[in-house]
This record gives C-alpha cells, structure tokens and sequence, in this order.
C-alpha cells in the first residue's frame, strides 16, 4: 500500500524517492563531472519523470500515456524508505522502476481462464466486491468504502451476445451476476464483461476465457421440475450441492453429475405473480452411469401418467420422498428421464453437390394455354345464389302473408261487445268530422295568419309576410295593449 508520507510528497510536487534533502533520486540521472561541474537534467525532464511515478501510483486518475506505460488492471501498491544516498543511488532507482512498471505490464492481468467438458454444467458467478475494488483501489486505504449499485453485460467478443449455451442473469444492480450453462460441442470462447458503476458511471472490461474440451455425454439422464426456486437462487454452489444430495438420494447413487439447470420462463413458463410465494420455477438435469433407481422408474408407469393427466395429487411413496429442504422438492407430473443408449442416432447430413444443374432438355413453352371450362364457376357463383335468394324470398313471402289470420277469423273470436264497442267510436269520429267539415261560422282571429287584436282588422294572408309581427316595431309610442 501507498504510505501517507509518499501521498502528502506526490501531493507536494516532490517525489517518494526524494531524500531529506529535496533531491530526486528518479529525477536525477547519472552525473557525469566536466571539467569540476555538475550538470542537472533539465526541469522540464524532471516534471515528465515526477508524472510518470504518479501515474504508476495512481493508474485510474491519469488518462495521459505516463499512466499507460505502467499497469490499468491492478493497482501498484509500494512501502519505500530511502534513508541514505550514495553515488548509484540513481542508477538503481531507474532499475527499480523500470521493473515495477514491467512487473505490472506483464505479470498482472484480469484475465480468467477456464477449463470445462462438454456435456458438463457451468457457472461463473461475478462479485460485485471484485469489480468495485477496480473502480476504488485505493478505498480502503483512506478509509472509504462505497456500496455502489454495478451493472453487468456480457458478450462473446466480436459479437452482440453470448454463445447459444450460455445464459446471464442478474436480478438488481446490487445483486452478484451468473453466467450459466453447458456447452455442447468443444470449442474456445472469449467472453467480455463490462461493469458499470452508476454511481461514477465507470466502467471496467474483464475477459473470461472458456475452453471446452470433448468428453462423453453420460448415458442416463433425468430432469426434474423445483416450483419454488428461482435461478439465481439456485446458481450458488451450495444451493447445487443440496438439490444434488436429494438428487442422489432418489437415484440411489453417488456418481450423480449436474448437466444443465434452466429458468422456466425460457421454457415457455408464465411469469408468477409479484407477491410471497409465488417462483418461476427451475428445470434441473442430471445424469449418471448407472441405471435409473425404482423411484424413478415410477413415472414411466401407466397409473403415474394416469394420475398427472386427471390433474391429480401423486402419491409419493415414502422410500421415494428424499426432499429435505421444502424448496428443493421436486414436481412427479414434470419429471422426465432420458437413455441416450436409446435414442436413434441423428441422420447424417446431407452431402454437398457442386452446385452446378445437370444437364437436360431445353425447355419448350406452350403456344397457347390450355381450354378452360367456366361452367362449374357460374354454376357456383351465379346460379347457386339466385336459388337460394328465390328459397329465402318465398320463405319471407309466406311467413309475413300465408300466415295472416284474417278479418273475418278475427271478428268470430273477439266478443260482440267489445266489437259493437270499436264500431261506435269509429262512428261517432266520422261522425265529428263530418260536422266540423260543413259548419259555416267564420273560423276564429286567431287561428287567421295575421289581426289586429284593437280594431279587429285582418290582413290578407297575401300580404302577411310585409307586416311586421311586432306592431311596436313599426310605431314605438302605439299602445298594442287591448283597451
């Protein structure tokens, strides 16, 4: 670690190899006596040099190339305490610093290299504690430790996203990131991770090296279904090694090997509800050598499938029930078993031609096209609807006129009364009607289009558009009031 005493010196202008004395023994470069004179490297020099010790010191805080030259992955941490000087007291200074620089160069790297078999399950978890001791190195030197909410991406270097076998997740940025799954075919794969602070928004790159060597798949596999996990609750190695232990209890085996571990949502799952007790869900596969116990033959059995396809409580059977922890008990209806020895082998490929057509006949196009014949068309499209319009008419024609009762049905089933009743009030309104029509009184003033209501005098109905329906509109000091 950087002592308090060479921070206060850096802070000062003055190098940690100075001595008492105020002289550098980085600044100063081998004296060389001409004629009893001393000559000193220029000040200009001596500044570049005192800038590149800082850089060393404090890699994050310079951009310039001093702070390049020396290491961007791992802090340089130096105790020093120069007490005496001698006459190559600044030769070996320039050695030492020239080693520490090239130290950091070449020895320090963030580069994580990893070795896994195909067939086999792989996680890599990234602690938030690693990366956030990148963006501070110094912190805890000063006594300043942050908490600060880090954001991962990965992806394959030189493309967008991961390889298809391998899966991410993160839940909040004040979580620890997974990278999870199992490979399938062997391979070299560089992944490149990028942390993200958000609170200084820097930002930190790691590669992670993954090598997938061949190894033979094992034979007898099995997947089962946990309901109330989550993935990355289930990504710990301890969380793993519980579900293995049950695992290995209801195979009845000890050499039980964990193959591949899936979210439920990336299987089709639905997303449970935001409330306690409600999990995605997770698919464990495992496999072994040996042959699958009793327990598990029990869901190849016709009353187990029977039972899951009525929706039905399975009745485990207490041999059968190995679940310790009630969060590691697994789903009977969604468990599965797989013999690779089995399964038909895969198709082989299909060979390569070259890409070039056979030779043939040259093609002769037709002189005319063939004769069509259009009646079954009209038949469909003209005359089928015209007979059913005519079915629908005289269907519509009989119900509003074939089923009418009749006057003279309605008169014999209605009461002479009532009938005798209708008529007279038919009667006496042909009746009023008629005397109205042939009176020879003069219809009322008011019901005239136009009258005076003083004088009695009436204007001609043609003339009833040019008088004013307001008299005090044509004499404002007339009295209209009746008098």
């Amino acid at each position: 670690m950087v002592s308090q005493a060479s921070q206060l010196m850096l802070n000062d202008g003055m190098s940690p190899f100075s001595t008492p004395g105020g002289k550098s023994v980085l600044s100063t470069s081998s004296r060389s006596q001409r004629g009893g004179a001393q000559t000193r490297p220029a000040d200009g020099e001596k500044q570049k040099q005192q800038i590149a010790l800082k850089a060393c010191l404090h890699p994050l805080q310079f951009s310039s190339s001093a702070a390049e030259k020396c290491s961007d992955q791992a802090p340089l941490h130096l105790v020093l305490s120069i007490k005496t000087q001698n006459k190559m007291a600044g030769c070996g200074s320039w050695v030492f610093f020239l080693t520490v620089c090239s130290a950091s160069l070449f020895g320090a790297s963030s580069d994580i290299k990893v070795t896994i078999p195909v067939g086999k399950f792989f996680t890599h978890k990234l602690f938030r504690e690693t990366f956030q001791n990148d963006f501070e190195p110094l912190g805890k030197v000063y006594g300043i430790l942050y908490n600060d909410p880090i954001i991962f991406k990965c992806n394959k270097q030189n493309f967008p996203d991961l390889p298809e076998w391998l899966r991410f997740t993160q839940r909040n940025p004040y979580d620890n990131g997974f990278l999870y799954g199992t490979p399938m075919s062997p391979g070299k794969s560089i992944i490149e991770i990028y942390a993200t602070n958000q609170r200084s928004y820097d930002t930190v790159r790691h590669l992670l090296i993954i090598k997938v060597v061949p190894e033979k798949i094992l034979p007898y596999q099995v997947e089962v279904f946990i309901k109330l996990r989550e993935i990355e609750k289930v990504l710990p190695s301890t969380v793993q090694d519980e579900i293995k232990q049950d695992l290995q209890k209801l195979w009845d085996t000890e050499t039980l090997e964990m193959i591949n571990i899936t979210n439920a949502l990336d299987r089709g799952g639905r997303v449970p509800l935001p409330l306690a007790g409600h999990f995605e869900g997770v698919y464990v596969k495992v496999g072994s050598k040996e042959y699958f116990s009793k327990c598990l033959l029990r869901v190849l059995t016709p009353e187990n499938k029977k039972q899951c396809k009525e929706e039905a409580k399975i009745k485990v059977p207490g041999e059968c029930h190995f679940c310790i922890n009630p969060s590691n008990c697994i789903t009977w209806c969604k468990t599965e078993l797989f013999d690779l020895t089995k399964m038909k082998p895969k198709p082989p490929a299909p060979t390569m031609g070259s890409g070039i057509l056979e030779a043939g006949e040259d093609f002769k196009p037709l002189e005319s096209p063939p004769n069509r014949d259009y009646f079954p068309d009209y038949i469909v499209t003209v005359i089928v609807p015209l007979i059913l319009a005519i079915i629908l008419f005289l269907l519509l024609a009989y119900i509003m006129f074939g089923r009418r009762e009749g006057i003279a049905k309605r008169n014999a089933r209605t009461n002479q009364i009532q009938l005798y009743h209708h008529y007279t009030i038919h009667e006496n309104t042909d009746e009023l009607r008629t005397m109205a029509g042939n009176r020879g009184v003069p219809p009322p003033l008011s019901t005239l289009p136009m009258f005076n209501s003083r004088t009695g005098d009436r204007a001609s109905p043609l003339q009833s558009d040019s008088i004013p329906l307001i008299m005090a509109q044509q004499d404002p000091y007339s009295d209209t009031l009746p008098r």
